[in-house]
């Protein structure tokens, strides 16, 4: 007989849909399944953590993101950062940059430098990088429609600069499915797409064999709707998509899975959170292992940076961020981040000051040096509530992956815009809930304050920077061969025409110094545009 207490009190429901009970018990872990998939940190299947020591060997690498104005403005941030600790960089690229287009492309006008790093060409990735040891200092690229260009210029300056891309690290988010489904910096269709993600990590696994070619971005998949459980099972049906693509060419899952990494969410209930990583790790492992035969312990491991999540910060009382962004990072250290990004508290508004980075910085390293983190494996397992809770969501996103496969698959799913379409439906209910109050939001919907001048700080935009920006982009094409210039974007050419992997042409092509603009123009001639669909539910 189970002796859960009796209540009256209200219903209570988290963000995935599960039931929460007011107790929980042993009987309760064995219900949901027991601990058939709790194993030991280090071992299959990771539920636990994928390493055994997990951070009493190595805390976490705290990654925040920045980039804004210039390559010279974007390396004067990246050293203050460095110089306060900061262990990795993470680095944000403006709009232009994310779709391709040169600084001095007319529909960059407005937005170069803006919200990122404006990068044209080589010579830009040089500035920016100057002065930093690529082999103590780790950089993560977030890009993905441009991705193959940039990825190419992150190596080709590394291989200048004397590093041997055999043993580099680093990471590029270049994750396209996502962005089709969420924050829409896409540029080609959806199969070419898929394509030259194929290429990166066909590349990299021959010529950078530690870099790590794709970080799959749930992130972005739940900041624009989805629940936590959706978010990491369609980000599993979007890395199993690229796996696919891979080994369709011939190379073997432990010849490259070991280098896929993941980029996921952070805000709302911590329980759910814990156990949403939790779970994660173990069905990774559990897919990896028993659908694709992987036989490396690496190639089951759920690598992922995690830390925050924008859509749960507001403008409203924004230094209650601090306070949300602390929790954020205790999450993601209770849930075995390999890495963390935390959002600043002026992220809901504004590019992130200095002074905002630093309180962000100072919020991991407190965790590590003061609040005892480090000191034990997993401190949230055996918990009750939390063994059930990574039970049950483990099950729900197996099936929510068994629907999506049952629809055709992620990539039939996102080409014809039915993905986009139920994740916005669920954006537009979160949004009349917050409106309504039915999601309580302190300081948005409860605890409210009157205030007439919020005293906010907006970041500059700076157009004489981005003026700056175009003249030295005229400098590199004025001074560099405009012969070996046509010769490397003539090579792409036919490397994408002829199907073949288009990497290798372009790394050329960015060592003589051709745009970000140029490759793309030339891709895009041979795969065109992709087509938004429009669905109406």
């Amino acid at each position: 007989m189970n002796d859960r207490l009796k209540t009256t009190q209200r219903k209570v429901v988290n963000e995935s849909g599960i039931e929460i009970q007011q107790l929980y018990t042993a009987q309760d872990v064995a219900a949901s399944g027991g601990d058939a998939m709790l194993g030991q940190p280090g071992a299959y299947p990771f539920t636990r953590g994928i390493h055994a020591e997990m951070y009493r060997k190595q805390p976490w690498t705290m990654r925040q993101y920045t980039g804004f104005g210039n390559a010279a403005d974007t390396n004067q941030r990246f050293k203050y950062l460095i110089a306060n600790g900061q262990t990795g960089l993470n680095v944000a690229f403006d709009l232009p940059t994310q779709c391709g287009l040169d600084s001095d492309d007319p529909q960059a006008d407005g937005e170069v430098g803006r919200v990122g790093m404006a990068i044209d060409t080589l010579r830009d990735f040089e500035i920016a990088f100057d002065g930093i040891d690529l082999d103590k200092v780790t950089v993560s690229l977030t890009i993905n429609g441009a991705a193959v260009v940039l990825i190419a210029m992150y190596l080709a300056m590394a291989e200048r600069r004397g590093f041997d891309l055999k043993s580099l690290r680093g990471t590029a988010q270049n994750d396209i499915l996502k962005e089709f489904i969420g924050r829409g910096t896409w540029i080609f269709p959806v199969k070419p797409s898929i394509k030259l993600v194929g290429d990166t990590i066909e590349y990299c696994a021959q010529h950078a064999p530690k870099y790590s070619p794709v970080s799959v971005c749930g992130y972005h998949i739940r900041e624009s709707g989805a629940n936590p459980v959706q978010e990491m099972a369609y980000a599993f049906c979007i890395a199993k998509a690229y796996a696919d693509e891979v080994i369709a060419r011939g190379l073997s899952v432990d010849e490259f899975a070991g280098r896929l990494s993941f980029n996921f969410n952070i805000f709302g209930s911590l329980f759910e959170q814990v156990a949403k990583f939790r779970a994660g790790r173990g069905l990774w492992a559990k897919i990896m292992h028993e659908q694709y035969d992987a036989q490396k312990p690496g190639s089951m491991w759920l690598r992922m940076i995690a830390g925050g999540g924008g859509g749960g910060l507001t403008f409203e009382q924004p230094e209650l961020n601090v306070v949300r962004g602390a929790y954020y990072a205790l999450i993601s250290a209770l849930s075995g981040a390999q890495t963390m990004a935390l959002c600043c508290y002026d992220e809901a508004y504004t590019i992130p000051s200095e002074y905002a980075q630093r309180i962000s910085l100072r919020t991991m390293q407190l965790l590590i040096e003061e609040m005892g983190l480090c000191d034990t494996v997993d401190p949230m397992g055996g918990s009750y509530y939390i063994e059930t809770l990574t039970n049950q969501m483990r099950a729900d996103m197996e099936r929510v992956m068994a629907d999506v496969d049952a629809r055709g698959g992620i990539v039939k799913l996102v080409a014809s815009g039915e993905v986009q379409a139920d994740v916005s439906r669920q954006a537009y209910q979160r949004q009349l809930d917050i409106d309504s109050g039915a999601f309580r939001k302190v300081g948005v919907n409860c605890y409210k304050i009157e205030e007439k001048d919020p005293q906010v700080e907006f970041h500059p935009y700076n157009q004489a920077d981005a003026q700056a920006q175009v003249a030295r982009l005229n400098e590199v094409r004025q001074t560099r061969d405009a012969a070996a210039v046509a010769k490397a974007l003539q090579a792409v050419q036919q490397a994408a025409r002829s199907g073949a992997n288009v990497m290798p042409a372009v790394v050329e092509a960015v060592k003589a110094y051709a745009s970000v603009g140029e490759i793309t123009q030339v891709l895009t001639g041979v795969f065109g545009h992709y087509q938004e669909p429009v669905n109406v539910y």
